[in-house]
């Protein structure tokens, strides 16, 4: 999931999905409201603890943070420099977990189909907003970190591109990159208020409308295909609040135009291989879970 939210464009709660951790998760989150004073107060902690699924939480999110530290560099320089095979590998990735998604609804009718469209436009409608350029402000960091968790734990919207609208991902992926304290630390607070506000309405819409809610996340993670798609021609480019040259508009090429328009190689069998790794990566995890 850590590896997942550093990219834009690739979602953590897609990971959490295929893993088969999803519903899991939503719940230990749901659970942590108001109510844990009183089982502190009438069980202690240890209740509170095992309440919340305290060892599961704490795993989680100790592999979140260890994945975002150690290969916030790592997927740095390969967007810069490899970023075809990068975002091959995701692209498969994404592709084989939409057929795992679809074989949990239970049932299908007119409405699920429509639930993905709606899903897949709404994604869509999104990957082409145009940034903003917010100044890093222990303000703007906080919200930014409240709207991102929200996408963080949406099947098919990435909180890594939701800052990258809000022009926050260069400050926030500087700050991991320097382990600053104070800005991840107001970042990780936005992310708490936000995670404890919106989990709990997830929850209950999987709770009561699970077959809608499936078909509309995975209509998410479709709209979301032609961010990731690996070839792009960069028609407009912007400034960020690093003083980096980086994309603003993007149009999808085919690897053959790409190499027409662009003068680089398409890597085509790069692509090929990164991709059939992620599906092979989707595949074992599934065959995993089976057993």
């Amino acid at each position: 999931m850590g590896a997942a939210d550093v990219v834009p464009g690739v979602s953590g709660g897609t990971i959490a999905f295929i893993t088969g951790i999803y519903d899991k998760l939503l719940e230990s989150i749901r659970r942590v409201n108001p109510s844990l004073i009183g089982i502190i107060k009438k069980d202690g902690l240890k209740a509170a603890f095992n309440h919340v699924n305290g060892t599961f939480l704490i795993l989680l999110l100790s592999g979140i943070l260890t994945s975002i530290f150690t290969l916030a560099r790592f997927i740095t320089w390969m967007l810069h420099n490899n970023p075809i095979p990068l975002w091959s590998f995701f692209f498969g990735l994404i592709i084989v977990s939409v057929n795992h998604m679809f074989k949990q609804v239970k049932q299908w009718k007119i409405n699920r189909f429509v639930s993905v469209l709606a899903g897949a436009f709404f994604a869509y409608g999104i990957t082409v907003l145009h940034p903003l350029n917010l100044e890093p402000t222990t303000f703007n960091i906080l919200v930014a970190g409240s709207i991102a968790i929200c996408a963080m734990i949406l099947p098919g919207i990435s909180g890594s591109f939701i800052l990258l609208l809000l022009g926050m991902y260069s400050p926030i992926l500087a700050a991991a990159k320097s382990v600053d304290i104070i800005t991840l630390g107001t970042f990780a607070t936005g992310c708490v208020i936000g995670l404890l506000t919106f989990s709990h309405l997830l929850s209950w819409v999987l709770r009561n409308y699970r077959d809608i809610a499936l078909t509309f996340l995975t209509g998410l993670m479709l709209g979301t295909l032609t961010k990731i798609w690996p070839w792009k021609e960069t028609l407009t480019w912007r400034i960020n609040s690093s003083g980096e040259q980086v994309p603003l508009l993007e149009r999808n090429l085919s690897p053959l135009t790409f190499e027409q328009v662009t003068g680089q190689p398409a890597l085509l069998a790069y692509a090929i291989a990164a991709m059939i790794m992620g599906i092979a990566l989707v595949w074992g995890l599934e065959k995993l879970a089976d057993k």
